[in-house]
Parts: structure tokens; sequence; C-alpha cells
């Protein structure tokens, strides 16, 4: 199993990992400025679908990520040899207790209520450069009001593939502080950065751009609404870049991150 994003310490019931860090990791996101007193009950976001190149141990990943201290969940897109055993674009979801963490269904947290979308299925459809137009999926991340449980929500129908209970987590029993969208690259030490995203840089349209768009949030009350004030965060700019535009096409929810990037491909 890969390593988390975040940093994890060893645990008897969910996935051992020891002095693993994040420092493998590299971002290109837009992300809700940090706030303590933020209260958000979920967020959303459709995204372009690619199958970056990787090799090896690397992988490549587009993903929502909803955040409150040492809790997260994420859900998304990824390209992962080490986790599914081939280089296709898979569907995933990944849960970080304190901790503890899991991707999928590999170990206990995550319950699927429904069989209709394979929790690891393959996006056949992939943008391609020179295409007219973007493939997509669309996804939430949306806390329960009645329970405190966070359901991972699919397409634009909101069908209901699965959920983690309150009683895993502790910062997320109640709301979450941080949302995040974006590419994250991952590659182990010495090893050169994969691409992400559409594997260039950014271009300014969406037939040659990976893109998240359509941001949206939760707010306490459980009413969707537009994401207005966003920051962006590149870990390293040489490889990866992100463009955030808040009103890319005139109407409600047409707030898109722009993000990808070439990594070291030149060096693999």
């Amino acid at each position: 199993m890969p390593p988390p994003e975040d940093h994890v310490t060893s645990d008897r019931e969910f996935t051992t990992i020891t002095n693993v860090s994040s420092q493998g990791y590299k971002r290109a996101i837009v992300q809700i400025p940090k706030n303590p007193h933020n209260k958000f009950g979920g967020a959303g976001m459709s995204s372009s679908l690619w199958n970056p190149l990787v090799e090896g141990q690397q992988h490549s990943a587009c993903r929502l990520k909803v955040q409150k201290g040492s809790d997260i969940l994420q859900v998304g897109w990824r390209v992962d040899p080490t986790l599914y055993g081939d280089n296709n674009t898979r569907l995933f979801v990944h849960f970080q207790a304190g901790n503890k963490h899991c991707f999928n269904v590999l170990c206990s947290g995550f319950i699927l209520v429904s069989s209709e979308i394979p929790i690891d299925t393959v996006f056949k459809d992939v943008t391609q450069h020179g295409q007219s137009g973007s493939w997509e999926a669309t996804m939430y991340i949306d806390r329960d009001e009645a329970n405190g449980n966070w359901w991972f929500l699919f397409e634009k129908s909101y069908k209901k593939i699965g959920f983690w209970p309150q009683q895993i987590f502790t910062d997320l029993r109640g709301f979450a502080h941080n949302i995040e969208w974006g590419g994250v690259a991952y590659s182990p030490p010495g090893v050169p950065k994969p691409p992400m995203g559409s594997s260039i840089f950014i271009v300014g349209n969406t037939a040659d751009d990976a893109y998240c768009r359509r941001l949206s949030v939760l707010n306490a009350e459980g009413a969707i609404i537009d994401v207005d004030e966003t920051t962006i965060h590149v870990d390293d700019p040489h490889l990866y870049q992100v463009s955030d535009i808040q009103h890319f096409r005139p109407g409600k929810f047409q707030h898109y991150a722009f993000y990808g990037g070439p990594g070291e491909t030149q060096k693999l």
C-alpha cells in the first residue's frame, strides 16, 4: 500500500507505517484559507480525468480533501501501480483518523452501501490532448447532520457509495476546518517526480489542462455554497503549476482550479 499524504505512525488495527513523512509528495492545490473558526459540512468538485504516466512506486492523483486536525478525508482519482497493480486511472477514497489510515476498503473504516460503482472503478474514458472536450467525474464529501457520519457521494445525482462512521474520528466528529482541491504526485526518495494532471504546464484551456471545477462547500447549516475566497499552494513550481480562477464562466459554481505539470519526466 502506498504511504499516505500526511504523516502517520503505526497501529495494530490499521495499516502499519513507521517513519513515513510527506516529503515524497508534491502538491498543486487550491484551498480555503485556514481558519480555526471555519465550519464546513463537506465539499464537492467535478474533476477532469487524465492518465499521467507513472512507474514503480510513483503515483499521481487529483483529490478533494476535507480536514480537521489529524483527521482527513480524501476522494478523487489516481494512477497508482502500488495500490492497484496497474496504470489505469481509478477512483479512490482515503481516510486518516489520527495515526490510522486506509485506502478504499482495504481495512475497516469506510462502509460501502452500494455495489453499483466499485470503489476502485477504472475510468475507461480519460481526457486526451487534442480532444474537443474533457471526461469528468463529480464527487462530494457530505456530513450527515443527523449522526455525524461522513458520506462519499458520486456523480451529479449524489449517489451514496459509502460512509465513514463518525466514531472512528476525533477531530472530524464535528465540522471540518480545511478544504483543498487539486493535484498531488508522489515518488519515493531518489526517484524522479512523475507527471501530474494533464502532464503539461497550464496553457489556459479545459481541453489541455487538468482541472477541478464546480468547487463548492457545505456550510454549517448544510447548504451548498459557491467557493469565493481561496488561496493556492504549489510545493515545487519548477515541476507543477496551479491557477485559481473564481469566475471562469458566467453564472454560479464556475470556480475552476487548473493544475498539473510534467514533473521530472525528462529524467525517467
